[in-house]
């Protein structure tokens, strides 16, 4: 359902997106955003959620292009991505509510005093990012994004962590320890119905996936 009719140009916003995710080799590249934005109008159904849909959409396409883990300029990136929504004609009004979804979306931005996403629009992306942190694909990204930092992929001598701020999380432990940083921690954190049932499905199914890891790794 969609709470305001607009001219507002979606392509424009997904080819952007594309051109500079397209290359990413972190986990956070443009296939991780198309599955956010089809997660987004999965919760918009279910839930009979009504929203303004472009900026759903474009918040879904956009929230990654700014991301410090995966532009070196993030300022820069935040200036481009304004050029994009000109271009695409978005309202003012729809510009300054996607810039306040993809400022505040992280979990990482949840350890900065005052992060947080009050509209219906930004708490459906923020649940459909942090669904697509689960299940198959969450273990694949997680693993993904590990060997290009470097990280362990487990230690049994590390305990997991619970990080107090940005600067710590940022520095990661191994890919193991991260399921329960922060992957396990998601569930609690989901806003929507959908996001809620769909998130406790994905972690039953990565909770299977580590007791047959731990076999094959304590041999």
């Amino acid at each position: 359902m969609n709470k305001e009719n607009n001219a507002a140009d979606l392509s424009k916003v997904i080819a952007y997106a594309k051109s500079i995710l397209g290359n990413d080799y972190t986990g956070h590249g443009y296939d991780h955003v198309k599955r956010v934005a089809g997660l987004s109008q999965a919760i918009i159904d279910a839930d009979k959620l009504t929203v303004d849909t472009f900026v759903v959409q474009a918040a879904a396409y956009l929230h990654d292009t700014v991301d410090d883990k995966v532009v070196a300029d993030v300022t820069a990136a935040y200036t481009e991505v304004r050029a994009c929504l000109t271009a695409a004609r978005a309202s003012e009004a729809q510009t300054k509510e996607i810039f306040s979804i993809i400022e505040n979306l992280s979990f990482s931005k949840e350890l900065l005093q005052g992060a947080q996403v009050a509209s219906v629009e930004g708490r459906v992306v923020r649940d459909a990012d942090r669904l697509d942190a689960l299940g198959a694909i969450g273990i694949l990204r997680t693993s993904y994004f590990g060997g290009s930092h470097q990280h362990p992929i487990h230690d049994s001598n590390l305990a997991p962590k619970t990080f107090q701020d940005h600067q710590d999380y940022r520095k990661g432990t191994t890919v193991i320890n991260h399921f329960y940083e922060k992957l396990f921690l998601l569930p609690e954190k989901m806003t929507t119905e959908y996001g809620k049932k769909e998130a406790q499905r994905r972690v039953a199914f990565m909770k299977d996936f580590l007791q047959e890891f731990y076999t094959e790794w304590d041999v």
